[in-house]
């Protein structure tokens, strides 16, 4: 039988439950994560900004996190509330790219192209560069994503038919838990696309502590990601939930979440203003062979403040369809 290693069945969850898409999003969703991270929005929308502000979306922090010229159009003081919400687990290159150079851009990719994957991560500006610049079969799904006009299906198509059995995770079938929508899953048929995916799982982890973000791998904690197709841009990204089932608590946490709860140890404090972790792919041109803009990892601190609703407004987008029609349950 074949075996995976933890970051790689956690990472199944990306596959399981592909459920909502639509002609701005495509979702790999598990079957429990909540929106918001502070306790008093938890089971409530997210709050109004007060009129004296601009009102930031999901697609205004989108805008800073790519080309230079789409994060110039974003409102100053706008910008700068979003900003402060960013913590980089990868410095941000937005600026190193000439978006105008087809050379650059076609050397880069061969250089991608020619760099050996390796499971487990290597120095940090290696680290770096395999989120900047990942491997071919990344930018390939990047560039799908975006030439199909941000079309859920040309995902879809990119995955294996072969249906895997979603594996007994700490304990998950003991206690009743589900983790996902369906008992099974797929993963895509590049081998080297699984792994670097699953990789994204391990790089958060590691750098978590780096912006007082302590995660560990389990059910309870980091175990999957919403991917996601930007609206305007078609860009690839995948929106990650840490800290999905806090211990309950009858003073910090008084909520009940049903079976996956049971066994819990992750505490409810303040650092759950940091379990929305932002991966994006490099974003490729759609009218020539160059790229706009490199890849990103990104903690979005949703302390209370401004830049709260920007992050609140992603969130609920991506797992409430506010923003998207469903289209499709697979």
């Amino acid at each position: 039988m074949r075996r995976f290693s933890l970051s790689f069945r956690l990472a199944i969850a990306l596959s399981v439950t592909f459920t909502a898409a639509s002609s701005s999003y495509l979702i790999f969703s598990s079957s429990s994560s909540f929106p918001f991270s502070l306790k008093s929005s938890f089971l409530s929308p997210p709050p109004p900004p007060p009129p004296h502000l601009p009102r930031a979306t999901h697609s205004d922090l989108l805008s800073l996190l790519g080309p230079e010229d789409q994060a110039r159009v974003i409102d100053p003081k706008e910008a700068q509330q979003l900003r402060s919400c960013f913590k980089f687990l990868v410095p941000f290159n937005g600026s190193s790219l000439d978006s105008k150079s087809d050379e650059y851009s076609i050397k880069r990719r061969f250089m991608v192209g020619k760099r050996q994957w390796k499971y487990g991560w290597q120095r940090e500006e290696e680290e770096n560069e395999m989120i900047w610049w990942p491997p071919a079969p990344v930018l390939d799904l990047a560039r799908l994503a975006v030439d199909s006009g941000g079309d859920p299906d040309a995902i879809h198509r990119a995955l294996d038919p072969t249906v895997i059995q979603v594996p007994d995770v700490d304990g998950s079938k003991e206690n009743q838990c589900e983790l996902t929508r369906t008992p099974y899953g797929r993963c895509f048929i590049n081998e080297e696309l699984n792994s670097y995916l699953a990789s994204l799982f391990e790089l958060i982890a590691c750098r978590g502590p780096m912006v007082g973000l302590n995660i560990s791998l389990s059910r309870f904690d980091l175990f999957h990601g919403h991917l996601f197709l930007a609206t305007e841009s078609g860009r690839l990204g995948i929106l990650f939930h840490a800290k999905e089932y806090p211990a309950y608590d009858k003073e910090d946490f008084p909520y009940n979440m049903g079976y996956c709860q049971k066994g819990s140890n992750v505490a409810y404090d303040d650092s759950m203003n940091l379990r929305n972790i932002l991966w994006l792919a490099p974003l490729p041109s759609n009218s020539s062979n160059t790229w706009l803009a490199p890849g990103v990892l990104v903690v979005l601190d949703a302390h209370p403040g401004e830049s709260y609703i920007g992050i609140s407004f992603l969130n609920t987008c991506i797992l409430q369809g506010h923003c998207m029609k469903m289209i499709s349950e697979r």
